[in-house]
């Protein structure tokens, strides 16, 4: 984990280097600086297209009692790609510019899926269809009991020192 962090903290600002040089070399200061300007207001004007239109459907997900995973996955894409438009540097700009694209999203959140399912032991089931046959009972492995309650109000107050929480 160390090393992807140092590859992420330097690794990536010296590229960005390397081909700031390059490019300024090739085209000159000032068309450089006015791409990295570009970049970061177009990447804004993206995010602000796409992030409303991805709250539309996370609104809706919830209106149809579901849970807007997809809409939240796309919305942390959306936030990086956002991020990495503003940050300076054409490589940084061109992992943003493709988070933008929703089948690129699609790509992704299928392979963090795999990923997360083959490190984890996760089952997840809806409130319509409940739990899979197989998933047994809880992880302490003794039976589920279903049961109903009331609740009896006998007048008291709780009092400090008595042990039940205020």
């Amino acid at each position: 984990m160390g090393y992807i962090l140092f590859a992420i903290f330097v690794g990536i600002p010296l590229i960005e280097i390397a081909v700031f040089i390059r490019v300024g070399g090739l085209i000159g200061l000032w068309p450089t600086i006015a791409i990295v300007i570009l970049t970061a207001a177009l990447g804004s004007w993206l995010l602000r297209m796409q992030g409303f239109k991805t709250l539309v459907r996370a609104q809706q997900s919830f209106e149809r009692g579901e849970m807007p995973v997809a809409e939240l996955f796309d919305g942390l894409c959306l936030l990086v790609a956002g991020a990495l438009l503003l940050t300076p540097g054409f490589v940084t700009d061109i992992i943003g510019f493709l988070l933008f694209i929703p089948p690129v999203r699609v790509f992704l959140v299928g392979h963090v899926w795999r990923f997360m399912q083959a490190r984890s032991h996760v089952h997840v089931w809806t409130s319509q269809s409940g739990p899979p046959r197989d998933a047994g009972g809880p992880p302490g492995g003794g039976p589920v009991i279903e049961g109903e309650f009331k609740e009896i109000d006998d007048g008291r107050k709780d009092e400090p020192g008595d042990g039940t929480k205020n």
